[in-house]
């Protein structure tokens, strides 16, 4: 398979407060934590995979470049990744995120995305049934002024900066492959889906 030459950016900053422990590093199908999951399989996809993280050195142990939340630190929102990711990333128009805990995004929807990437939009995010997921899609650098303007703000919820945006929402039919880890049970519900597809 050809690699994306757009960077992929792995979202690991979330709090995991209903999940009781940091999700990021919980086991997962053959890897030690999902984080190395989603980096070994992503890229395979990616020439660039990054980490967006609050704290690079908590992924000692993972062989990846990690954007580090180094404006905003003290604040614990998506919104922040994508600044930082902006900031660093900063000879690339657009980049394409995903959350660590959905470790059931494949190429099918990737590709969607990437191809729908060529028209003149501002991110390009996927839609199910239950609604949008900010955190599988791609973000273009006509939202990091407006980002910003958002945060210093003190408003962090994507959902608002994308309905004031021109935004390509990709549909996906199949809820599963966007199944989040949200909590515990969550968590073991991947585990054996993931069984059940290997």
């Amino acid at each position: 398979m050809r690699l994306y030459t757009i960077p992929c950016v792995i979202f690991t900053g979330g709090k995991s407060s209903r999940m009781g422990e940091d999700k990021a590093f919980l086991p997962f199908a053959n890897t030690p934590s999902l984080v190395q999951y989603q980096y070994e399989r992503l890229r395979k996809m990616f020439t660039q995979v990054y980490l967006s993280a609050k704290d690079k050195s908590k992924f000692y142990n993972v062989d990846a470049a990690v954007i580090e939340d180094l404006l905003h630190k003290e604040v614990s929102a998506p919104t922040i990744g994508l600044i930082n990711s902006f900031r660093q990333l900063k000879d690339e128009n657009a980049f394409f995120v995903l959350s660590v805990d959905t470790p059931f995004v494949d190429n099918s929807i990737i590709s969607k995305l990437v191809h729908a990437s060529n028209t003149d939009y501002d991110a390009y995010i996927i839609r199910t049934n239950s609604g949008i997921h900010p955190l599988c899609g791609i973000y273009t650098r006509a939202l990091e002024e407006p980002l910003k303007e958002m945060v210093e703000k003190g408003e962090h919820r994507l959902t608002k900066l994308l309905k004031k945006s021109n935004v390509c929402y990709i549909d996906v039919e199949d809820e599963d492959l966007l199944l989040n880890l949200n909590t515990p049970a969550q968590y073991k519900q991947a585990l054996k889906v993931f069984n059940e597809r290997s």
